[in-house]
């Protein structure tokens, strides 16, 4: 690298400028080696996203780094409206670098302003922000689209002149007039020729110094297209559009210090600038120690006799799992470690939320992570998990050789956690604590669909290229490897060029930086407003500020985070707790009257208490009924369960641990030998105890320390090193340790080859060894959502039904539960008993109105609270009393049309089609009565609404039973009433197609091949290490859903068969594993050839009077002109009229064309009552 620079880039947008920036962090180091670029300035817009970053990775690469900023300037003379909203103010950017620390303070503090103003404009600061915050700072006055350069264009001289003079008051000699040049096809932009003349006559007028930037926005030129592609997803704009939109040039990227030196050859001093700039930029920031509020005086004194008292409270109601004695000594252990550490005010800061928290009822887990192993942590409430009762080591959490902050996470209810982050900003000042920003980026399938937008291509198309890209895990793959991957969109690539045009952008931009929001559960707490720490930045959709680091940044810049976890399953318990508690019964009696424990004085209704030896709920894990429980809901999990038979939490504890990617191969042996069924092997008779709780295998990372501890003579302090060392496959340190333990289990008696051979299975399974605390707490919290589901169902059920309420999949999976594998009784949507949330009463569960699809839970309560208050309810009457009990106008048509296809109205009219087409009517008639109601116009012993006629309701049929069901399926997102394969299954019997509980019966005796049919429910396609595509289809019938596998030959055969909401027959080869049904496909149908081929034996048609009688003939009569090739067969009319003495049987004498869609609409006819095939 050159050590005389001739010129220094002072203008560099990387990805932190969103959706704008595509100069990437982690490759400028190689741009500036490959230029000879000694230092760069980074410049992005309106943010310090990257300032810590920045520095770190250009100084350790020995590139100079200059922090900077190009900030909004809303300049006098900017017109400004009032009030308004996402203007585009300010209209002008200037650049600002950090010359010393107090120049970066000062950074920090504009920066903050840019977001946290609060008028309601778009990110801005505004003149009188850089007086007060001007120190330290050099500045560039913003070439052509800066404040001036923007008067300058507009003839407006003096405005431009008076704003030069301002910004010279402000930084003196630290102003610099700054020029650009970007010429492209036809010479320079307009915008620089307009100022660059009257930039350089101030200047000289002035005594100002001119400096000569590139406004980079790209590493190189070839990349401007895919750069343009970017503005344009960021303006929402297209790229051949016509209409003005913002437009660079291909010389916007970071040029070499010749071209830059030719560009500005007529004004040397211009590129000389940009050196001295530099050299007067010799400030770096810096990484910080972590930074804490003083919680007390004495705060060791203070965590002494609270941890001293915290324990004494909780032996004297815990079963001992040691003598008292010995949880002293580890408590003073552990204490002895906090203190040395410098870490008691961490402790207390986080047990004073938690205390706070659990005496304000809100919901807390038993831990998460390594801390569940500290003691102190337990003693002080933080945690509810005894480290003795289940081995778990302190050195885990906190490692007296290795010195770390600690970091509890900490697990709250998902709908409370709010309020404790609202106490913690009470306690400590609003101003310091913040959340943390995170970053989202452009993944491949959003690049392509978005790249689609811009180019105009059809939406279908760009669609299908974004679903060709594979998921690995759950981050689609890259379009580089997709292409590999994929040989459809490399075709479709070769075949057009605009798909080609498209990926090539997709590849360019991928990965760029799309938007910012706040971390999900992260919070700062400093001891000092934390601006003064680091840059703020305000997400629109919170009301507490967030700092501009990242997770990682923000902790090197010394502000500590504390985890504030979101728990969904929290959540469910509490749901399904309050609701047990609100039928007037405690958490240990069960709904038929059966006391379940006794519960210790002070822990009645205590879900943290209840028993762990729950006979009920082993055998709930056992039959592997464990849909809804936490943890062990996946059906490779159901297996687990199958084969271990779990009978104690131990068993919990060890699945959740081993039942990952590379420690589930040994799931087999564990369940081998806990069932008897293999002899349990000896490692080494030194270590064997260890082992012996998880059947001879390594799961826990304690383990792997235990091990070196007893066996090599490690502490647990050093072996936790050795464990890291391990897990991080750091050759170097291995190859330091491996000698080590050979020597120190050689001195306690082992041979060298046993301990060789130990280390290589501890250096195996340290890979992927699990923390046992975290696997400990997780099995507890997934006991008790199994123990609540054993013993209170209905209400456990209800309690999950509420938290996904949103999400319909998921209440699909937990309805055919609460119908068919529980049995439980159930209501269905009804506004005379439904609320807008799951509930129970009386032992049923309670279908909740919110639940329905776009219907909202706001309008839902609307209806609940026009049926009457709590206690009080009066059901509605009719559809007019609705009307008028309920505005549906403030309701919504929408939410109405969702009531009335869920079948919500049908106490009131059971024909749901007329209950749809007579909405408009009936909502004006609710209109006008509650316009009556608000305008006071009731007499005196009226009602409002006496006067107003009731609307006639449309005159129509209700829809057939497929299209009721239909209709149905668009409000609830699944089946309630019925399958719309009802009235096929017959018919299908005939050609031996099974149902899929007849196929779960029969394969249980051993494998075979059968036929099922199925509504397609969706599919997901995924690609075999050797390249070959295969999918899984999921599949409902009458009896349940099932998923059926089908492999590449069977799959492109019958692909096109396969869409959402398809009616199929499948031929499937079913086996049992481990009780459960495996399907693998061997061809698809459509369901109408099978039926078509099953032919019909005729139907029997039940009417109740003879008026019926014709309206079934005509309905045959079209079904027969419209059913060409259906089958044939005879239709018998059963007349079933009270006013008869017995049945009349009549034949309509000839045959009819009869399926399953005939059959259907002759049980929609008024006074058929059934219909049967013979």
């Amino acid at each position: 690298m050159s050590n005389t620079p001739r010129f220094i880039h002072l203008r560099t947008h990387t990805q932190y400028s969103l959706l704008e920036g595509a100069v990437r962090l982690k490759k400028l180091p190689d741009l500036c080696r490959k230029l000879e670029m000694p230092a760069v300035a980074m410049t992005d817009t309106n943010n310090m996203f990257a300032a810590l970053e920045f520095s770190v990775t250009l100084s350790d690469a020995g590139i100079q780094p200059i922090v900077g900023c190009q900030v909004d300037l809303a300049y006098d003379g900017a017109e400004v409206v009032p009030g308004a909203r996402n203007q585009m103010l300010p209209v002008g950017a200037v650049v600002l670098l950090a010359q010393t620390e107090r120049g970066y303070e000062n950074l920090m503090k504009l920066n903050s302003c840019l977001y946290l103003r609060g008028d309601g404009q778009a990110a801005h600061v505004l003149p009188e922000d850089l007086e007060r915050h001007g120190e330290g700072l050099i500045c560039l006055s913003g070439g052509p689209e800066g404040p001036v350069g923007q008067l300058l264009q507009q003839g407006r001289r003096e405005e431009a002149e008076a704003l030069m003079r301002r910004l010279h008051g402000i930084y003196g000699d630290r102003l610099y007039v700054e020029l650009q040049r970007h010429p492209g096809e036809d010479g320079a932009p307009e915008a620089e020729r307009l100022s660059e003349r009257g930039f350089v006559e101030m200047a000289y007028a002035m005594g100002l110094p001119l400096v000569a930037t590139n406004d980079v926005y790209f590493p190189k030129s070839e990349m401007y297209e895919a750069h343009d592609a970017l503005l344009c997803i960021a303006d929402g704009a297209y790229v051949d559009q016509a209409a003005p939109r913002r437009r660079l040039t291909a010389q916007h990227f970071f040029k070499s210090q010749q071209e830059m030196i030719t560009l500005f050859a007529d004004l040397p001093e211009a590129i000389e600038n940009t050196v001295e700039i530099a050299r007067r930029c010799a400030f770096m920031t810096y990484r910080r120690a972590p930074i804490l509020p003083k919680f007390a005086d004495d705060e060791v004194e203070e965590l002494r006799r609270q941890a001293k008292e915290g324990l004494a409270a909780r032996l004297a109601v815990i079963p001992h799992a040691a003598p008292v004695e010995e949880y002293e000594k580890r408590l003073a252990f552990e204490m002895g470690i906090i203190e040395s550490m410098g870490f008691p005010g961490y402790f207390l800061i986080v047990a004073d939320f938690i205390k706070w928290s659990k005496d304000h009822g809100i919901p807390i887990g038993p831990g998460r992570g390594s801390g569940a192993g500290s003691l102190v942590a337990y003693a002080l409430t933080i945690t509810d998990l005894d480290p003795l009762r289940y081995s778990l080591l302190f050195e885990r959490f906190l490692n007296p050789e290795r010195v770390s902050m600690p970091d509890f996470d900490i697990d709250f209810c998902m709908d409370r956690r709010e309020e404790t982050i609202h106490y913690v900003q009470q306690k400590y000042g609003r101003d310091k604590v913040g959340q943390i920003i995170t970053f989202g980026a452009l993944l491949s399938k959003a690049a392509v669909r978005d790249i689609g937008r811009v180019l105009q291509m059809p939406y279908g198309q760009v669609d299908r290229l974004s679903k060709m890209i594979p998921v690995e895990g759950v981050k689609p793959v890259s379009i580089e490897k997709a292409l590999q991957d994929e040989p459809r969109l490399r075709e479709a690539a070769q075949e057009e060029e605009v798909v080609a045009r498209l990926l090539r952008y997709g590849q360019q931009v991928e990965g760029l930086l799309r938007n910012a929001s706040t971390h999900a559960a992260g919070v700062v707490i400093g001891d000092r407003p934390i601006d003064e720490l680091v840059p703020l930045y305000q997400d629109p959709r919170s009301d507490m500020p967030a700092t501009q680091f990242n997770m990682k940044w923000v902790e090197q810049a010394g502000l500590v985070k504390f985890d504030f976890l979101g728990l969904k399953t929290l959540t469910v318990i509490q749901n399904a707790v309050d609701q047990i508690l609100s039928s007037g019964r405690p958490l240990h009696v069960a709904a038929d009257g059966t006391e379940l424990y006794q519960p210790a004085a002070g822990a009645e209704n205590q879900i943290n208490a209840i028993p762990l030896d729950d006979e009920k709920t082993y055998h709930l894990y056992a039959r592997a009924k464990t849909v809804a429980v936490f943890q062990v809901e996946s059906s490779g999990m159901m297996d687990a369960l199958k084969r271990m038979k779990p009978n104690c939490i131990e068993d919990i504890v060890a699945l959740v641990a081993l039942y990952r990617p590379g420690p589930m191969e040994n799931i087999p042996t564990y369940c081998e030998v806990k069932n008897g069924q293999r002899e349990l092997a000896s490692v080494h008779p030194t270590i064997d105890h260890i082992l012996k709780e998880t059947q001879g295998i390594i799961v826990y990372q304690e383990q792997v320390m235990q091990i070196a501890q007893v066996m090599a003579g490690y502490s647990l302090g050093g072996a936790d090193l050795l464990r890291r060392a391990m897990g991080k496959k750091i050759a170097e340190e291995m190859a330091k340790e491996r000698p080590k333990f050979e020597k120190g289990a050689m001195e306690n008696g082992v041979d060298k080859k046993k301990a060789s051979e130990v280390f290589d299975l501890l250096e195996k399974f340290a890979n992927y060894g699990f923390n046992k605390s975290h696997a400990a707490a997780y099995a507890v919290v997934s006991y008790q959502t199994a123990w609540l589901k054993a013993n209170h169902p209905v209400e456990f059920m209800s309690g999950i039904m509420n938290c996904d309420i949103h999400l319909t999949d998921k209440l699909s999976i937990y309805f055919e539960e609460v119908r068919k594998g529980l049995g439980l009784p159930w209501v269905p949507p009804c506004v005379n008993r439904s609320d807008a949330t799951f509930k129970v009463v009386k032992g049923e569960l309670v279908y909740g109105l919110g639940a329905l699809k776009n219907v909202g839970s706001d309008a839902m309560r609307l209806v609940v609270e026009g049926r009457g208050s709590e206690g009080q309810d009066r059901p509605f009457a009719t559809l007019y009393d609705f009307a008028r009990r309920v505005d549906l106008k403030r309701v919504g048509k929408r939410p109405m049309e969702m009531l009335a296809r869920a079948g919500a109205f049908d106490q009131l009219d059971r024909n749901r089609r007329r209950v749809f087409e007579s909405l408009d009517a009936l909502v004006a008639y609710s209109a006008a009565i509650h316009e009556q109601k608000a305008s006071a116009q009731v007499s005196l012993f009226g009602e409002a609404g006496d006067d107003l006629p009731e609307p006639r309701l449309s005159p129509v049929n209700d829809w057939l039973p497929g299209e009721r069901l239909a209709e149905e399926f668009k409000a609830v997102g699944f089946y309630l009433s019925g399958h719309p394969l009802d009235d096929y299954m017959v018919p299908l019997k005939r050609k031996n197609v099974l149902t899929l509980d007849e196929l779960t019966a029969k394969a249980a005796r051993g494998p075979m091949v059968a036929k099922l049919a199925g509504v397609v429910a969706g599919r997901q396609e995924r690609k075999s290490a050797r390249g070959n595509r295969f999918a899984f289809v999921q599949m409902s019938d009458p009896t349940g859903t099932y998923e059926v596998t089908l492999f590449s030959e069977a799959l492109e055969k019958s692909r096109d068969a396969l869409e959402t909401g398809s009616k199929v027959v499948v031929t499937v080869e079913a086996t049992m594993e481990s009780d459960q049904l495996k399907l693998l496909g061997r061809g698809v149908a459509p369901i109408d050839v099978a039926v078509a081929q099953a032919g019909t034996a005729g139907l029997k048609v039940f009417v109740d009077n003879a008026s019926a009688v014709d309206p079934v003939a005509t309905i045959l009569d079209e079904a027969a002109k419209a059913a060409r090739g259906a089958a044939k067969g005879p239709v018998q009319l059963c007349l079933l009229d009270p006013s008869l003495p017995g049945e009349v049987e009549m034949d309509l004498g000839r045959e009819f064309a009869i399926n399953p869609q005939i059959k259907g609409a002759l049980k929609s006819l008024d006074g058929v009552l059934d219909v049967e095939e013979m």
